[in-house]
C-alpha cells in the first residue's frame, strides 16, 4: 500500500504505484517525460530545437501577504525551469482563488505576479481564474512555465556522471525559514532577538536561483563541464541531493560537514524544532560538474555573490548515497515528508504570532 503523505509532496513509491503507469499515449518526441526528482519535461519540436516545460502550485498564504505570495508563485517555477541553464520565457497561470479573496486583493496579487514575470522576460500566455467555495489552502492554483533552447544544450537533473563534483550555491532552508519569519514574528523576536528576525525576513528574497542556473548553463554550453543541476525544494538539501542521484542513476559521497546553513536558518528552525537541512530550500541549487571546471564555476558564482560550495562528488550507483563527518561515513535515504508544513501549520494552529 503506497499512501498520501498527511501533508506536502508524493512521495516517489506513490508516484511510482499510482502517477507514473498512467501517463496518456506515449509519444517519441517526448525527450524527458514525468520522473521523480526532474524538474522539467523536454520536448523534441523539430530542427535541434526542444521545449523545456515545469508546473508547481501557486502560493496564497494570508500570513506571508500578497506581494511575497506572488514572489513564490513566480519565482519557484523559474528555479525549475533554471535548471535547465535557461530562463522561462512563457507562462500559464490557473488560479482557484478562495471567495474570501476580494477584487481588490486579487487585482494587489495578480500585477505583482505580472512584474515578477516582466523582470525574468516571461510572457503570461493564458489560463484560467476563479474563486471557489470550500478554498482555504495555501495553495490558490498552478503554473506552468516553458522555454524553447536548443535540444543538446539543456541541461536536467539526470546527466551527474562518477567523478563529478557536487555543488551547492547559498544555503539550507532560505524558504521555510524566510516564512517562518515573516509569518510568525513575534515568536521569533521573542525566541531569537530583533537581529536574527531581521536576517530570517531579508533571506525571503534571496529566493531565486534564477542566476545560479544561467551562470552554470553557460559555462555549461561553453564547455559541456556542467552535467545536471536540481533545485532544493521539499525535503531540503539532502532530500534534493536524493532526488538527483536517483535521476541519474548514481550515487553520492556527501560531506556534511561542509553543507552551509547559516546563523539564522539555524537558530529559527531551533525555534520550530525543524532540520533545516530537511526544509524547503528554494533559492538554493544543487549543480554536478567535472572537477576541471569547478574553480571556473564556483568563481563565476562568486562573483555574482552567490556563495558555492563543493559538498561532495559523485560516486558510482552501487555505493549508493552516503554522508560523512567526523564520525565516519553512512548512508543515507530520502527523508520522504519535509518537517516544514508541520511546523507551520502547527504553529499557524496553535495561534502563534
Amino acid at each position: 500500500m503506497h499512501d498520501f503523505p498527511t501533508t506536502g509532496k508524493i512521495e516517489n513509491s506513490f508516484f511510482k504505484a499510482r502517477v507514473f503507469p498512467y501517463c496518456g499515449r506515449r509519444r517519441n518526441e517526448v525527450i524527458t517525460g514525468p520522473e521523480y526528482g526532474v524538474d522539467v519535461s523536454i520536448v523534441d519540436i523539430g530542427n535541434g530545437m526542444a521545449m523545456a516545460m515545469t508546473s508547481d502550485p501557486l502560493t496564497l498564504i494570508p500570513t506571508l501577504g500578497l506581494r511575497e505570495s506572488a514572489w513564490l508563485s513566480v519565482q519557484l517555477m523559474a528555479n525549475d525551469m533554471a535548471t535547465t541553464g535557461f530562463p522561462p520565457t512563457y507562462a500559464q497561470f490557473v488560479l482557484n482563488l478562495p471567495v474570501t479573496l476580494g477584487a481588490d486583493d486579487f487585482e494587489v496579487y495578480w500585477k505583482f505576479i505580472h512584474e515578477y514575470c516582466e523582470q525574468l522576460g516571461v510572457a503570461i500566455t493564458g489560463g484560467h481564474t476563479g474563486r471557489f467555495d470550500g478554498l482555504n489552502s495555501t495553495v490558490s492554483g498552478g503554473g506552468t512555465m516553458i522555454t524553447i533552447a536548443p535540444s543538446a544544450q539543456v541541461i536536467t537533473s539526470k546527466g551527474a556522471r562518477e567523478g563529478d563534483v557536487v555543488i551547492m550555491t547559498k544555503e539550507c532552508a532560505l524558504i521555510s525559514t524566510a516564512i517562518l519569519s515573516l509569518s510568525f514574528p513575534e515568536t521569533v523576536r521573542k525566541k531569537c532577538g530583533a537581529e536574527i528576525h531581521r536576517q530570517g525576513c531579508e533571506l525571503f528574497y534571496k529566493t531565486s536561483a534564477v542566476q545560479a542556473g544561467l551562470i552554470a548553463g553557460e559555462i555549461g554550453r561553453q564547455s559541456k563541464a556542467v552535467t545536471a543541476m536540481h533545485d532544493v525544494t521539499e525535503g531540503g538539501v539532502l532530500g534534493a541531493l536524493c532526488e538527483l542521484a536517483q535521476a541519474s542513476n548514481c550515487g553520492l559521497d556527501i560531506d556534511e560537514t561542509k553543507i552551509p546553513i547559516g546563523d539564522a536558518q539555524q537558530a529559527i528552525a531551533d525555534v520550530f524544532d525543524i532540520d533545516p537541512r530537511y526544509c524547503i530550500g528554494a533559492g538554493s541549487m544543487i549543480i554536478t560538474a567535472k572537477p576541471e571546471l569547478c574553480d571556473l564555476l564556483v568563481g563565476r558564482m562568486r562573483a555574482a555573490d552567490i556563495t558555492a560550495t563543493v559538498i561532495g562528488e559523485v560516486v558510482a550507483a552501487e555505493h549508493g548515497m552516503t554522508i560523512r563527518n567526523g564520525n565516519g561515513r553512512k548512508k543515507y535515504a530520502h527523508p520522504q515528508a519535509d518537517p516544514y508544513w508541520e511546523a507551520f501549520f502547527s504553529a499557524y494552529n496553535n495561534g502563534w504570532k
